[in-house]
């Protein structure tokens, strides 16, 4: 124990004083009108402002961070709320954020955070020690009186443990208006990475207990862009806070339209409708390289695009068939046909530049072992299967209905037949985490740096619950899920990596995905974007951003 003492001090303490050393800045900058893209219509800024036009494949589900789980509501959420610490720039380093610090006990299972002064919400409630223990207090307590129906909070759960007293935060003290103390019923080796997760944006108080249910459509944090207005399935408008503590926005208004096909996407684009544009397929990426009016970013490969089988339904709950079905697709033709460039093929759900991904040797294509495998588990070929695929573009997968057909094809050459089925992306969403399906397409990307947020979040039976699974695989394992408690627990970085590359192996074995692709994301841009840095977590902070005239 004492050893174990000794280590959490070196990593933690040393991760806290960084935090703290980076904390002198934020000094707000002064702010320009720039002149330059098209007003929106109804509701838009006044003549001379300027608007940001992000243009995507799909919808937001919810507005309410803590209460999505998809990178569209968050990328979104982002602008509006602010973290206590902060992911920095290109990076997963933590940094200050609404917290200039938090400062670890001996044994790191208490965190005193010192809170920025002088911060406003939105709705001109102040922020403080009692707003920050407000959140957590209805994140974590399923008895909360600010709980409202339909809240799961999905991502608490997948983060801290489960709620009440699973979870791994034991309670949010108020010491003073600038000093909140987490303690936690043990060390938690990524507890700083989780607290600068996009889903633990503070929300002001005042605002959830007036919208109750509807705060997912009325959001108010203390984020550089204020809520305007949400056109479902068409556009929502934010705009510029003039009142944001730190570096304010350089655009009066930031739009996020959805134009679900890709090829219309990148037309408005190349017209100037938009300025931005991601879900882009990467057979586009040369149109794009060659167009001396746009640019292209990558979002380095953070991600995993997989195949998941339910194996609380048969056949899918055989080893031998999941492992045959991972013989039978060929996952190299698929990254050829769709990435290009862009994707390598999964052999692991942790990315390989993910600390502790592991080199573990991939099941072969290989047909004819797949046919065996599916004879020796008396497969029953006369049935159809029904292959679930996403109906907009993900980073995972920039064509997901055409990466699903060639999935079928590859099973119809060892005699199994499937039938595609697509939902839109929030009923997709809510009927895979409800268990609903036998085979669907899903990825992740990755929120916070640590392979705990890939590992513990979509394949522990922690998180297989129904109706707000990380696991939709629903796969349990116990000698796994001891393994990533286990990691943590653990504080020393070599010893996770050992315990990561384990459950990776126990993970392959039993094999409750197809791990399919790791793929890095293109963003076109405008040329006359500038600032813009591309992040790993697919989430970017745009108040940096600006148009040249």
């Amino acid at each position: 124990m004492a050893r174990r003492t000794s280590v959490w001090l070196g990593v933690l303490l040393t991760a806290a004083m960084l935090v703290l050393a980076a904390c002198g800045g934020g000094a707000p900058s002064s702010s320009s009108s720039e002149p330059g893209s098209e007003a929106v219509s109804e509701g838009g800024p006044q003549q001379g402002q300027v608007t940001l036009v992000w243009g995507r494949g799909g919808d937001s589900v919810g507005l309410d961070p803590a209460n999505v789980t998809d990178g569209e509501s968050l990328k979104v959420t982002t602008q509006i709320f602010d973290t206590l610490l902060q992911f920095q720039g290109d990076t997963t380093n933590v940094g200050p954020g609404l917290a200039t610090g938090c400062e670890p006990n001996q044994d790191a299972t208490e965190w005193t955070c010192t809170l920025r002064e002088g911060v406003k919400f939105q709705d001109g409630t102040p922020f403080n020690a009692e707003a920050v223990k407000f959140n957590f207090d209805r994140w974590m307590n399923t008895k909360n009186p600010y709980r409202y129906e339909g809240e799961e909070f999905g991502y608490y759960a997948y983060m801290f443990g489960g709620f009440d007293d699973k979870s791994v935060i034991k309670s949010v003290d108020v010491i003073d208006d600038t000093h909140v103390k987490f303690t936690l019923r043990n060390p938690l080796a990524p507890f700083l990475q989780n607290l600068a997760m996009a889903p633990f944006a503070i929300a002001s108080p005042t605002a959830i207990q007036k919208w109750g249910a509807d705060f997912f459509k009325n959001p108010v944090g203390t984020g550089p862009f204020k809520f305007v207005r949400w056109d479902k399935d068409s556009q929502i408008v934010l705009e510029r806070n003039d009142d944001y503590w730190g570096e304010p926005a350089k655009v009066d208004q930031l739009v996020f339209r959805v134009i679900p096909d890709n090829s219309e996407r990148l037309l408005e684009l190349q017209s100037g409708t938009i300025q931005f544009a991601d879900g882009i397929s990467p057979s586009d990426v040369p149109t794009i390289k060659s167009d001396p009016n746009l640019q292209l970013f990558l979002r380095p490969a953070n991600d995993v695009g997989y195949l998941a089988f339910n194996v609380e339904k048969a056949p899918f709950n055989d080893k031998k068939v999941r492992q045959a079905f991972n013989m039978a697709i060929d996952k190299k033709a698929i990254v050829d046909a769709f990435y290009g460039d862009l994707g390598e093929p999964a052999n692991t759900p942790l990315p390989p530049k993910m600390w502790g991904h592991s080199n573990l040797q991939d099941y072969p294509y290989d047909p004819e072992q797949a046919k065996q495998l599916l004879q020796e588990a008396h497969f029953d070929f006369s049935k159809t299967y029904e292959l679930w695929a996403m109906s907009n573009p993900r980073p995972y997968f920039p064509e997901p209905t055409k990466i699903a057909e060639a999935i079928a094809q590859d099973l119809s050459k060892i005699g199994v037949k499937v039938k595609i089925v697509t939902y839109d992306w929030d009923t997709y969403l809510a009927k895979t985490e409800n268990g609903e399906h036998a085979l669907a397409l899903m990825g992740w990307i990755g929120d916070n740096g640590d392979p705990d947020n890939f590992l513990y979040v979509l394949l522990d039976k922690d998180n297989a619950t129904k109706g707000s699974a990380g696991n939709i695989a629903f796969y349990r394992s116990d000698p796994l899920h001891e393994l990533l408690i286990k990691a943590q627990q653990t504080p020393d970085q070599a010893t996770r990596t050992q315990l990561y590359e384990q459950a990776q192996q126990i993970i392959h074995e039993d094999a409750p995905w197809v791990p399919l692709v790791y793929a890095e994301d293109p963003v076109a841009a405008s040329a006359k974007v500038q600032g813009y840095v591309a992040s790993p977590l697919g989430l970017e902070q745009l108040n940096k951003v600006s148009l040249a005239k």
